[in-house]
């Protein structure tokens, strides 16, 4: 409804108020003092800016990579002429902290890495590897474009420098947004870097941010949207957005383990196993199926949407989302439905076995908070 009556042009005065209460908002929702920048993007928008405003040709980058998402931020970095050190793992494991410590040197200006790497479920200790960058001239990008609002980040207690969201992710609008946090260590960075930028001009967008404006002609509608959508959650935290961010995160969380345990109980492997995320469930095939027969049943028989494995993936494994308010009764029904899906596939399965499971780590985790 907002989206749909966001009329106001992106020049005046109604349209400054909105803006700057986002950028706010924002900011709460980060968990960060540091100044947010809001983009008309795609997440990688974002990531593109963290490349080209950062870095100059020929600086030396260390990309931590366990995936396809981590593949991009190798190909952002060679795209504006860095050199490029990375640490990876293998799909479905995490890069460990003393993987980086070993890798890690005070030529590397940046070191680019996901909080949360979609394409395999897995999650990265960010927390950790930002120790290790304590004292150092090295700057730290995270894209957490699925990591926050459904983990939990000290931003500025890390040292995080820039840090990256989407709107279709957690915060439930649709695609088209991308919003970043910055540092005053990365803001200074900038006056030396000499990689080209225009749209994603991060300078430029913070004066103009200060003003309640962007730069260029943004989505207005998308911006009611997300005006909306951090409201919703501030009343979810009785009027405090913070408690309403770590509602979301939690909410997250108990829908991760109800669906791993099921998945577990029914026979499946975790393709995670070691580190897995909050913000999606990477469940692997069936021994000789394609996962494509699991997710095209999914659609035809229930109209829901799970995701392939991606790349050479596709096939291997297939992703369950916990994004927004994905609650108990949405865990419970995607765990019956892939119950029937599995033995309309073939599988051999014990019926409502999975939702035993899934009942079982609900009533643990609500036994804990209580």
């Amino acid at each position: 409804m907002a989206m749909a009556g966001a009329t106001m042009h992106h020049r005046t005065a109604d349209f400054r108020a909105l803006y700057s209460k986002v950028l706010a908002d924002l900011r709460v929702f980060i968990g960060t003092r540091n100044d947010v920048i809001l983009f008309t993007s795609s997440g990688t928008g974002a990531m593109e800016a963290s490349v080209c405003n950062l870095t100059s040709p020929g600086d030396r980058v260390l990309v931590i990579s366990a995936g396809k998402f981590g593949e991009r931020w190798e190909a952002l970095a060679r795209t504006f002429g860095c050199q490029v050190d990375t640490i990876r793992a293998p799909y479905g494991q995490a890069v460990s902290p003393m993987q980086v410590k070993e890798k890690l040197t005070p030529a590397h200006s940046v070191v680019y890495m996901q909080a949360t790497e979609s394409s395999t479920g897995v999650r990265h200790d960010v927390a950790s590897i930002a120790r290790l960058l304590k004292g150092t001239d090295t700057l730290l990008v995270v894209d957490a474009i699925t990591g926050l609002g459904t983990t939990n980040f000290n931003v500025d207690g890390w040292g995080i420098d820039v840090i990256i969201g989407g709107s279709q992710k957690a915060v439930m609008i649709p695609p088209g947004l991308a919003y970043c946090s910055v540092s005053e260590r990365a803001w200074r960075r900038m006056e030396i870097t000499r990689n080209p930028r225009y749209y994603f001009d991060l300078r430029k967008e913070r004066k103009n941010g200060a003003k309640g404006e962007s730069s260029y002609t943004p989505s207005t509608v998308l911006v009611a949207g997300l005006s909306a959508a951090l409201d919703y959650l501030r009343e979810q935290g009785g009027g405090d957005l913070t408690a309403g961010r770590d509602l979301l995160i939690a909410n997250a969380e108990k829908a991760a383990l109800m669906t791993r345990c099921a998945a577990q109980s029914l026979g499946l492997r975790l393709f995670a196993e070691d580190s897995p995320a909050s913000a999606l469930t990477a469940i692997a095939s069936p021994k000789g199926m394609d996962s494509g027969k699991i997710v095209k049943l999914f659609r035809e028989r229930f109209g829901a949407v799970i995701a392939n494995g991606q790349g050479e993936m596709k096939g291997q494994l297939f992703r369950i989302a916990h994004l927004g308010f994905y609650d108990y009764l949405d865990t419970i029904s995607m765990i019956g439905a892939l119950e029937h899906v599995l033995i309309e596939a073939g599988v051999e399965i014990e019926l409502g076995a999975g939702l035993c499971s899934a009942q079982q780590a609900f009533t643990v985790l609500e036994q804990a908070a209580a």
